[in-house]
């Protein structure tokens, strides 16, 4: 558990730092690195599911959340990105 604490705590601490981005590409750069910690949290929350250590029903909740986040990071890159393009 510890873990998938560490690696879910670093998504928002990462999130925070993109907001004081200096350029597009330093805020791509640290978006990036929240997303790579969210898959991470959803490998280490699927993870919990199969050694059923806690309840699924919580789990799931949790991966569901993890799995918005991931959809809204990504889609925060791809924005930022194409405004790059312009």
């Amino acid at each position: 558990m510890n873990l998938s604490a560490a690696s879910g705590t670093s998504i928002g601490a990462n999130i925070e730092e993109s907001r004081s981005a200096e350029s597009d590409r330093d805020f791509i750069s640290k978006q990036s690195i929240a997303l790579k910690e969210a898959k991470e949290t959803r490998y280490w929350l699927k993870l919990l599911i199969k050694s059923e250590m806690m309840s699924e029903e919580k789990i799931l909740s949790l991966l569901d959340e993890c799995e918005q986040l991931i959809k809204i990071i990504a889609k925060s890159i791809i924005t930022t990105k194409e405004k790059l393009k312009k």
